[in-house]
């Protein structure tokens, strides 16, 4: 069984060629605004949706961060839509694949760490060493420190790849439940299908939440470097 569950998380292949069929139209979901004067309710609150999560990402960084927004704001309607179409029926998810996540990640984690390098690395560095340590623990707390540092990115794909890949994981084993026992006991079926519903639901939220989470940490730690 568990050689039947894992297939589902490895990308098809055309020609021998890796491929998502999911993600190459996904923009045709967001339709592009009109040019009457009042848009129609979808697109306002598109648009309200979209300037809201810009203004509480941008709230506590300085001006120098805001240069950040239309990066970070299309991070976010990328990785959404990624997740959430990876919910459809016969679909591939790509945010369910380590490689991809840190390929995201790394180079955003890296980028934020080099512009507090170069605009002001005595502050970059002093978060190395917290203020007032002792002495003899200033190798330690530096190679600490330093490993967590360098961890940040690590953290960020594998928080979304685990997330995702488990919700997905726990969607098909109550599908498989709830198909297998549907000729046996109809009743027991029909309560575990209302679960999967209820955790088909649960599943929209984190693949929300999850690309929330993903853009406010690269935030926070352009807020330390900027």
């Amino acid at each position: 069984m568990m050689l039947a569950l894992w297939p589902i998380y490895e990308p098809p292949h055309i020609s021998g060629s890796p491929y998502s069929p999911c993600p190459n139209p996904p923009w045709i979901l967001y339709p592009t605004p009109s040019a009457r004067w009042l848009n129609n309710r979808f697109l306002a609150l598109q648009g309200w949706f979209i300037n809201r999560f810009t203004q509480q990402l941008l709230l506590p960084l300085s001006l120098g961060g805001h240069k950040w927004a239309a990066l970070l704001t299309s991070l976010m309607i990328f990785l959404i839509t990624l997740n959430m179409l990876g919910l459809l029926p016969y679909t591939f998810t790509p945010t369910t694949q380590l490689s991809l996540n840190l390929g995201l990640a790394v180079p955003l984690w890296l980028a934020t760490v080099l512009i507090g390098m170069r605009n002001q690395p005595t502050h970059a560095l002093g978060h190395l060493l917290p203020e007032g340590t002792p002495g003899p623990l200033i190798p330690v707390l530096i190679i600490i420190e330093t490993i967590s540092l360098f961890i940040r990115p690590l953290a960020l794909g594998v928080r979304l790849t685990a997330n995702l890949t488990a919700g997905h994981l726990l969607i098909q084993l109550i599908a498989t439940a709830a198909f297998v026992l549907l000729p046996l006991m109809p009743m027991v079926a029909i309560l575990t299908s209302t679960v999967l519903v209820l955790l088909t639901l649960l599943e929209v939220a984190v693949a929300m939440i999850q690309a929330y989470v993903f853009v406010l940490l690269l935030s926070l730690y352009l807020q330390e470097n900027v």
